[in-house]
């Protein structure tokens, strides 16, 4: 596939959600209302449908396929872990937020604990999601610079302001109205991608369907289940599991992005209607990705397609782009465009919404503002300032990591979101306790900091024995939880709390 064609397609796919994003705001124009919440009238079908293509990401489409030759089918173990915690979610915190009538899930905080409590949680969200917007949309830039703009000399940095700008272009208006349409498209895409390339493969293979399920499960890559060393293994299936729930509470439960869309829904019953859909399809989804990557390692064994390197490093989140662009036909190559960059710019438009939103309440406290000309152009601004820092951070990112994708996600998200995970935790269930409030901050910052201190100096390993013989895998972010929680403990006081 040439580069010209890729980016063609890669324009008229912008164009497509321009044309949305203008028909959606033409009548609705521009409030904070429509941005903030949709107006409160989402469809919880839709919100639903979407929320699969903001899950996700480009790490999934790219970098789960990439790891099934190191890990198997391991990952499933954390996908049923985050079906567990979706449920928790929905049966927890989403009758909270209802009850409470939140804009922004930090809100509950102050409430709770306090000024610079909710201050401190709100600033975790706005460091955690530009960190986790930053590096999904890196993967799918360096895609692009890969195998389209290097053609044309264009630089790196160049390849990133386009990709933001394109983002923000369609989403400073409607801002959540806008988004719940388009994500829903962008689902579409990667939902039919998916089950394309599954097609084109077997047919590449010459499988029937049968034949592939087959194949792939008598193929070195089907394992599931691993129940071996837990004290040695990162894949043992308890760990998967619990790292699965809590990363899930925290990513999603408490993370503004993902719950802003369900506040979007006309009320609680609706809302869980959109969550436990979602679990549904989430969990399907994720099976078929672990058996793309299946399928994509036999194709390239029969075909003699090495593991693509990167400086030096070998990238198996670049092995699906190499063999839909090198050695597909067009439409297969043109699909597994579609399918990348909806699931990665689903992502980072929904991310750039909420993180203008958390700021713009909990830092300059719009909802509590008349709207005016002022607020909507200061709202415009702080969106092309998240913009700005997530550009960034990918400049950052793609100077210093050599890391896989989907580690180091899941290994920054236990840093940063183990203290919300704290912080809600304590103010759900301590109700009779208040704490120092501006102490909190502090216990937010030793709580990473102790986290990292143990998992330096745990792990197995025979040449240089660790102080601590435990490998950690996702589930560090309960010990990170667990610290902040204590923390929080040893600086309160025994009072009458509101609830």
């Amino acid at each position: 596939m040439q580069p010209s064609t890729i980016l063609i397609f890669f324009l008229s796919y912008f164009i497509v959600l321009f044309g949305i994003s203008y028909f959606m705001n033409k009548k609705s124009g521009s409030s904070n209302d429509t941005f903030f919440k949709a107006n409160s009238k989402s469809p919880w079908y839709l919100v639903a449908f979407g929320m699969i293509g903001t899950a996700l990401s480009g790490v999934t489409f790219i970098s789960v396929p990439g790891a099934v030759e190191a890990n198997q089918f391991a990952y499933f173990q954390f996908i049923l872990g985050n079906a567990i915690g979706f449920i928790i979610v929905a049966t927890v915190l989403l009758p909270l937020y209802y009850k409470l009538n939140l804009t922004s899930i930090y809100t509950y905080i102050e409430q709770r604990l306090g000024y610079f409590s909710y201050k401190t949680a709100s600033f975790i969200f706005l460091l955690s999601r530009t960190i986790g917007s930053a590096f999904r949309l890196y993967l799918v830039v360096l895609v692009l610079q890969r195998f389209v703009f290097n053609e044309f000399k264009i630089p790196f940095a160049i390849t990133v302001l386009i990709s933001l700008a394109l983002i923000f272009a369609y989403t400073y208006k409607g801002g959540l109205k806008t988004i719940i349409i388009t994500d829903t498209l962008q689902t579409v895409f990667l939902v039919a991608s998916v089950f394309f390339t599954i097609y084109f493969v077997c047919q590449s293979l010459d499988f029937g369907l049968s034949e592939a399920i087959a194949e792939i499960n008598t193929s070195k890559y089907s394992k599931i289940f691993f129940f071996e060393d837990f004290i040695g293994s990162g894949q043992h299936f308890i760990k998967q599991i619990l790292g699965g729930i809590f990363v899930t509470i925290a990513m999603v439960g408490l993370d503004q992005d993902l719950m802003q869309k369900n506040l979007s829904c006309k009320n609680i019953k609706e809302a869980q209607k959109n969550m436990f859909t979602f679990t549904g399809i989430f969990v399907v989804i994720n099976l078929f990705f672990l058996s793309v990557g299946a399928l994509l390692y036999l194709y390239a064994a029969k075909n003699n397609i090495a593991v693509p390197t990167l400086n030096g490093d070998v990238r198996t989140d670049l092995l699906f782009p190499e063999i839909a662009f090198n050695h597909f036909a067009l439409v297969p190559a043109v699909v597994f465009l579609l399918g990348l960059t909806a699931a990665t710019f689903a992502t980072t438009d929904s991310a750039l919404t909420a993180l203008t939103t958390s700021f713009c309440i909990d830092f300059l406290g719009m909802e509590k503002k008349e709207e005016t000309k002022d607020t909507v152009k200061t709202r415009h601004l702080v969106h092309i300032g998240f913009s700005l820092a997530i550009f960034i951070v990918i400049l950052i990112f793609n100077s210093l990591t050599n890391q896989s994708v989907v580690k180091l996600i899941f290994k920054v998200a236990s840093y940063t979101y183990g203290p919300l995970l704290g912080l809600f935790a304590f103010g759900i269930l301590i109700k009779n306790r208040s704490v120092k409030d501006k102490l909190v901050p502090f216990i937010c910052l030793l709580s990473p900091a102790i986290t990292y201190l143990i998992s330096v100096n745990s792990g197995i390993d025979p040449k240089a024995p660790k102080l601590i013989p435990y490998a950690f895998a996702e589930e560090l972010i309960i010990v990170n939880g667990l610290i902040t929680f204590m923390g929080l403990y040893v600086i309160s006081k025994t009072t009458k709390v509101k609830s």
